[in-house]
């Protein structure tokens, strides 16, 4: 079960698809040209339902099979939003847009969903339903869970629910998954701790927020190191530090910044609670003040078992034996397909993207050789799941 010979004869046209996005990048929900380019490509194949603007700028497709749909309704996610970074690659199709690239490979997820899609419509050999879906805001918006709200998983009754993400470093052609949590859960949190200001050469008359927070930022990492189980995952990185604006002034106050990230909700109600207790105590130690605003962000992104085995094989029809990772180490960026995955059972799988620069990279580019693989990952995926009858 390789690359399917016609997704390799689709190649450069899928490949100019991907181009096109990725010279028109659009960040959040503002992927307003490419839901349209999408919702134009779908209606071109003959897909049998085209809905936009669910999750406000989200497309769905629907594909039904040999016998009219009946059966199982299997949904495929590919999202559609660019970074706000400004490109550096030089290649001919690079970003036209200042400020914005595909830095993170979602035109080439967009193009290899779309891909299937094609195919899919061409030669509908399954028999029950296929839901393509096209996301935007992945990138911190929650775009999966704006079109859940809208009704994504009830106005088409999916059963089960599937993404699949570019892997750089990883060889193209390979893939890489893991049963549960894949990707963390990413929260953020705001510390703004009150003192009392002051003349620096007479710090003894005030309460520096300055020493406050950096107590406070060592506190912190306890509770990766003496409060979390050492074999569960933790980060906690405080990433912004900013008080006072003059050498001889003590500030008034002090803000930081930063984010937690986690693997189990149990961790993630540790980590919350500890902080907490860690901001109050520090400031009332130095008799300043100090308050915390912790903003849950995606969850945890939980690959369920049955789902997790069955990308597994699929992907190793594809790729062959030993080239399928079934337990690569969780990463601790978030995705918000963890919404969709809370929702439906499913799996989450990573496809080689090559030897190319890092996701968020300004020099990253998505891998056109890897097209012909993805799309034959999704439709043997529906082709299996669904077989069409004798």
């Amino acid at each position: 079960m390789p690359v399917i010979n016609r997704l390799a004869d689709l190649s450069d046209e899928i490949t100019a698809w991907r181009r096109d996005f990725h010279e028109n990048p659009e960040i959040l929900y503002e992927t307003v040209r490419t839901a349209g380019k999408v919702a134009e490509l779908l209606e071109s194949f003959g897909v049998d339902e085209v809905t936009t603007g669910i999750g406000r700028t989200g497309v769905v497709g629907v594909i039904k099979g040999r016998n009219g749909g009946a059966g199982r309704t299997i949904a495929l996610r590919a999202d559609m939003d660019a970074l706000p970074i400004e490109e550096i690659t030089g290649k001919p199709y690079a970003s036209r847009v200042p400020g914005k690239m595909h830095a993170c490979g979602h035109d080439g997820h967009t193009a290899m969903l779309l891909g299937a899609a094609k195919y899919l419509a061409e030669t509908r050999n399954f028999d029950g339903t296929v839901v393509v879906i096209f996301q935007p805001a992945e990138e911190g918006g929650a775009g999966a869970k704006a079109m859940i709200e809208d009704g994504l998983m009830t106005r088409w009754p999916i059963e089960e629910v599937y993404g699949m993400h570019n892997y750089p470093g990883l060889p193209v052609g390979e893939f890489a998954i893991r049963k549960g949590g894949i990707m963390a859960a990413t929260d953020e949190f705001l510390i703004r701790i009150h003192g009392r200001g002051g003349h620096a050469a007479k710090p003894h008359e005030t309460i520096d927020p300055i020493v406050v927070g950096a107590q406070m930022v060592s506190a912190l990492q306890t509770i990766a190191s003496r409060n979390a189980n050492p074999l569960d995952s933790l980060v906690v990185s405080v990433t912004v530090f900013q008080g006072g604006n003059a050498f001889n002034v003590i500030p008034q106050d002090v803000t930081l910044r930063g984010t937690v990230r986690t693997l189990s909700p149990a961790m993630r109600d540790l980590a919350q609670q500890r902080m907490e207790t860690i901001v109050r105590s520090v400031a009332e130690t130095f008799g300043a003040t100090a308050e915390l605003q912790f903003t849950r962000g995606y969850p945890v992104t939980v690959n369920h078992d049955a789902q997790t085995d069955f990308a597994a094989e699929i992907a190793e029809g594809i790729a062959g034996v030993g080239k399928v990772d079934h337990e690569i180490e969780p990463m601790m960026g978030g995705e918000d397909f963890s919404y969709m995955l809370e929702e439906r059972p499913g799996a989450f799988i990573f496809a080689g993207n090559g030897d190319s620069a890092g996701l968020h990279h300004p020099a990253y580019d998505f891998n056109d050789d890897l097209i012909p693989v993805g799309c034959s990952y999704w439709v043997k995926l529906v082709e299996t799941a669904m077989p069409a009858a004798a």
